[in-house]
């Protein structure tokens, strides 16, 4: 099968839409290109071959056991004075490669992808896609005062440079990065893993809540899914990771609180909010968090809050355990949506909310 322009493949030296071909795969017998293409099958497999950076090889490792092959090779070599190289120990000719790897800091972990990026190229991939359960540096998605970078951007462009046709994420800190690609972003959310958590905890006054303003929309999206109300935090910086003042917005007293957030980064923020809920007469906070950055004393904080217990994915790995904390993977999610990506399915059903 040769690639003719978008959307038309020679199959035999015959022309063939892409559709026609989706047609003949899902159901060969009543196809009606079934008589010209079964002469001659069409050498349709183009092999999924999945690999890792070494940030996120725990999760790539479930990644491909759900998908139902194996992690590929690749080794990163170290020199001496800490320059490191990658090479792919294994064929990559006309495949399409899924390269799972979270960009947390430090920022070797981004570098590190996009060397993996540019060898995939050079040894003549078929597609590559980044399969970036954290995107980093999403925070720094404007200008928030002059001379600064916009960072979320530039880790855009230096992805697409390097030879990203696709990227697949959970929960970015801002929508609008999306658009900071110029190629298809699949952008998942969490609540398909949380949800269902949630509901087996058949909480009897439940309300959902967002530690600051900018969670407004993911407190409304689920309270909506399961036909409930939500409450605000309102919060004020000073500095960054430094909450000088909260204030609650909207009633808890005698309510199940459910704290949505994208990130917990040193924990401030959210167990701030969590003694606020406990203050104001709620019976009992959990938390829901996709990204546990958790940096400085974060972990001492989740420990000492109100919280509990808290929810977090394994987008990015635990430091170390937490009594109040467990992780759900996210491996299931994302070896599906790889399998709908590489078979034309559709990706945005997977999900009861945006």
């Amino acid at each position: 099968m040769t690639f003719i322009k978008f959307g038309v493949y020679a199959i035999n030296n015959q022309l063939y839409t892409e559709r026609s071909i989706k047609i003949y795969l899902k159901n060969p017998k009543k196809s009606y290109l079934c008589r010209s293409i079964k002469k001659n099958p069409p050498d349709m497999a183009h092999e999924v071959k999945i690999f890792s950076g070494r940030a996120t090889r725990y999760l790539a490792e479930n990644i491909a056991l759900s998908f139902g092959t194996k992690l590929g090779e690749v080794q990163v070599i170290v020199f001496s004075d800490g320059e490191f190289t990658i090479s792919f120990e294994e064929n990559l000719r006309g495949n399409d490669v899924y390269i799972v790897q979270s960009t947390f800091p430090p920022a070797v972990n981004l570098l590190e992808l996009l060397l993996m990026v540019d060898a995939a190229k050079r040894a003549s991939a078929r597609t590559i896609t980044a399969v970036i359960p954290y995107f980093g540096f999403a925070r720094q998605d404007r200008k928030d005062k002059p001379r600064v970078p916009i960072s979320a951007k530039l880790i855009a462009n230096l992805l697409t440079a390097a030879g990203v046709q696709r990227m697949i994420t959970i929960d970015l800190h801002a929508d609008q990065i999306q658009g900071f690609f110029d190629v298809p972003v699949d952008h998942l959310y969490a609540s398909s893993i949380f949800l269902p958590y949630i509901k087996k905890l058949n909480l009897p006054n439940l309300v959902f809540a967002s530690p600051d303003t900018g969670g407004t929309r993911r407190a409304a999206s689920y309270a909506k899914a399961l036909n409930t109300g939500f409450v605000i935090c309102y919060k004020q910086r000073s500095k960054a990771n430094q909450v000088d003042s909260m204030s609650l917005i909207g009633d808890v007293r005698g309510k199940d609180v459910v704290l949505l957030d994208d990130i917990i980064d040193t924990g401030g923020t959210i167990t701030k909010a969590a003694q606020i809920m406990m203050d104001n007469g709620a019976s009992s906070v959990r938390g829901f968090c996709t990204h546990p950055i958790l940096s400085g004393e974060a972990f001492d904080h989740i420990v000492n809050s109100a919280f509990t217990e808290v929810i977090v994915t394994d987008t990015i790995p635990l430091k170390h355990e937490n009594p109040k904390i467990k992780v759900l993977t996210t491996a299931t999610l994302l070896a599906d949506v790889i399998k709908r990506a590489h078979n034309y399915e559709s990706i945005s059903s997977l999900f009861n909310i945006k």
